[in-house]
């Protein structure tokens, strides 16, 4: 069963280089967004829920699970398809980078891994934020989702995509669990009036 899960699909080599290249630049992103969390009194002066890194944990094995695997390579000159192929993963890490890049700009020295509210904290209810409550988790679903493009491993989503996603439940729920302590009937309101995930949907 599990050699079946990992078996992978034939996959542009120019897929993979694209995928694995964008590494450096997610590197670099998240340095930025972490240089905007202040300084170790900053991160002092806060209430956090530990638990949530239980949930990060689950995510990063539904990655790991897609991720993980042997590489059926095309090589040689790249086809239509191939061609169509890298396109396609270039445009999505684009759409991830630039999501995640807004996302966290916007909450500043509010952005953190583990669920966490500091004491200034602030609302912040722009920018993505103003669409979905929760741009930085659908970013890297789609992140995921361009993995098992440019690896070719789609069959690992069957396993990595639930548990993606109760990874981020259980990250979502402390999260909103923090803010509503903090903000009240203001977080009420900004949730009423903004989804989830998906704009007027979920």
């Amino acid at each position: 069963m599990m050699i079946e899960l990992v078996h992978p699909e034939p996959t542009s080599v120019y897929a993979v280089i694209a995928l694995f290249g964008s590494l450096f630049v997610w590197a670099a992103v998240l340095l930025v967004a972490k240089g905007r969390r202040g300084t170790a009194e900053v991160e002092a002066a806060s209430t956090r829920d530990s638990g949530s890194m239980l949930g990060v944990a689950i995510q990063a094995l539904g990655f790991l699970v897609v991720g993980f695997g042997p590489l059926k390579l095309v090589l040689g000159s790249p086809d239509a398809l191939a061609i169509g192929e890298v396109i396609a993963v270039l445009v999505l890490i684009a759409g991830v980078i630039a999501l995640f890049m807004a996302s966290s700009r916007a909450m500043g020295r509010n952005w953190a891994i583990v669920a966490r509210t500091l004491d200034d904290h602030q609302l912040v209810t722009w920018g993505p934020f103003a669409v979905i409550r929760n741009p930085i988790y659908v970013a890297l679903f789609i992140w995921i989702l361009v993995m098992a493009l440019a690896l070719g491993h789609w069959r690992g989503l069957i396993l990595g995509v639930p548990l993606y996603w109760i990874g981020t439940w259980m990250r979502v729920t402390r999260e909103e669990r923090l803010l509503r302590a903090q903000f009240g009937a203001a977080y009420d309101a900004y949730a009423a009036r903004v989804k989830r995930f998906i704009p007027g949907l979920i």
